[in-house]
Parts: C-alpha cells; sequence; structure tokens
C-alpha cells in the first residue's frame, strides 16, 4: 500500500527506527503522520522537528492500558480520521536477568507492550479499514521471537506471540477476501537504546536507518514477512536439521547465539 496520500499511525515513533520510519513516511508523502507513544515530551519533540515535513499529529499513549489507548485513539480520530496504515513498533525489553529471577512486573510490562498492546490497538482500527476496503497493518516483531534466546525469555515470549498472532490474522483476511493487508516484520537486534550493550558474533547489529527503510518498503510492495537480516532464516533452518544437543553447543554457544544479552545495558534513563 502506497504511502503517499494516506494517514499513517506509528506506535513508539518518538525514538529509535519508529521515529525514521515517521521521517521516511512524511518523504514519501504521508497525507499525515501520527505519532504515538509513552513519553508525551519526546512526542511534542518530534512533532515540532517534523513539523516542516508535513502534516504531523501526536499523543501519549500507553497501549498496554485499553483505557489510555482508548483515549488516544479516541482524539486521533477527532483530530485526523481514519487510519490507512498502522504501525506497530513500540516495545520494551526489561533486563537480561533469566527467567527464574524475572518478577510478575517484568512479564505484564513486556507481554503487555509488545503483544496485548497491538492487538488491542488493531483490533480497535481494523473495524475502519475493512469498512473502507483498503488498509494495512505492519507489525515489528523480532528475531528473537523466531529462536531461543536465553535472558531474554520473556521478550522471545512476547514476539513469538506477536509473530503467531500477525500471521494468523494474515491469513483469516486473507482466505475471508478481506483487502486489509498485513506485514510482519522480524528484524535481529537494532543499534538503538533498548539493545545497548548487546554483542553478537553471528550477525552485525542492524542498522536503525536500514531496517525503518525496509519496513516502508515492505509495506509499499505489500510483503508478507521479512526477516533481517535474510542470513537469520539459514539459522532456523539449521535448528530444524540438527537435534538440540548438536545446536545448543554449536550454534548457540560457539557462534553466540546464546550469549548475545551477557553485556546488555539498556537504554539509560
Amino acid at each position: 500500500m502506497k504511502i503517499k496520500g494516506n494517514t499513517v499511525l506509528i506506535t513508539g515513533a518518538a525514538s529509535g527506527i519508529g521515529k525514521i520510519m515517521g521521517r521516511i513516511a512524511l518523504e514519501k508523502g504521508a497525507s499525515r503522520l501520527v505519532i504515538w507513544d509513552i513519553n508525551e515530551a519526546a512526542v511534542e519533540a518530534v512533532c515540532k522537528e517534523f513539523s516542516t515535513l508535513g502534516n504531523v499529529s501526536g499523543f501519549k499513549a500507553d497501549i498496554s492500558d485499553p483505557q489510555s489507548l482508548d483515549a488516544a485513539l479516541e482524539a486521533t480520530k477527532a483530530a485526523c480520521g481514519k487510519i490507512d496504515i498502522l504501525i506497530n513498533c513500540a516495545g520494551i525489553i526489561t533486563n537480561n536477568k533469566p527467567f527464574y529471577e524475572q518478577s510478575d512486573d517484568d512479564i505484564r510490562r513486556t507481554i503487555g507492550i509488545n503483544t496485548n498492546g497491538a492487538m488491542f490497538l488493531t483490533r480497535r482500527v481494523i473495524g475502519d479499514m475493512i469498512s473502507a476496503g483498503k488498509g494495512h497493518i505492519c507489525n515489528i516483531t523480532s528475531a528473537g521471537g523466531m529462536l531461543a534466546m536465553p535472558k531474554m525469555s520473556i521478550y522471545a515470549a512476547s514476539k513469538w506471540a506477536a509473530i503467531g498472532w500477525s500471521e494468523s490474522m494474515r491469513i483469516e483476511l486473507e482466505e475471508a477476501r478481506i483487502p486489509v493487508k498485513v506485514t510482519t516484520m522480524a528484524p535481529y537486534f537494532i543499534n538503538t537504546g533498548m539493545f545497548e550493550g548487546i554483542r553478537s558474533k553471528v550477525f552485525k547489529i542492524q542498522k536503525p536507518e536500514k531496517v525503518a527503510a525496509k519496513t516502508i518498503r515492505a509495506i509499499e510492495k505489500n510483503r508478507i514477512f521479512i526477516g533481517i537480516p535474510f542470513g537469520f532464516h539459514f539459522i532456523r533452518l539449521m535448528q530444524g536439521i540438527f537435534p538440540f544437543r548438536l545446536f545448543d553447543p554449536f550454534f548457540g554457544h560457539l557462534f553466540g547465539l546464546y550469549t548475545v544479552m551477557d553485556h546488555y545495558t539498556g537504554r539509560k534513563k
């Protein structure tokens, strides 16, 4: 679906790849960019920064909280009308502790934003897309949702769920011949504050500009599923071929897939 002439809503768009995608959308002629983020000051700053590029609106929203989400969506519709393209980009990773050291709050926050929030928002906007006979939903998941990742088990679980939901929804729409498209993006770790400290032996940490540009291009070409880098699919193939007792020491430890979180620090407060 072309960006030009359409209203684009991006969650988590006050920083990282969400912000970069917002800029690209305006440069490609989006009729309006709608920025959602939990950081109200950052939303205001980005709206001001992008004001010369096109029509920009911003709203504070905690997508894990249906009440906050509903308030933001009501304000968005009143100011901007219906959403043509939704990019679910908001996401968090809380720490690099093993699961047995995590708290209930870590679980609630991670699943609430990375999984439930995207579902809550999509459920609320997809009806308008179906009525309009057009629309595009892009879900930013993670390569961490395609492979077991020690010390990020809750994050991995949230992204596994997001991939399963996103792909299942796509098939439901296609089977019903509803012209609303779904794109699932599964990038490897991105060089933003969210993944600060992560070290990788196998694949390079991805540049946010590259991931953002590929995402916008995937939407415009109605791509179904994009893994970044493409070579990550090779790892999944090897997992299907190798017994787990061989895969774990060889790819997990020798290639460093299971140690990427050892030096994780995350975004500074």
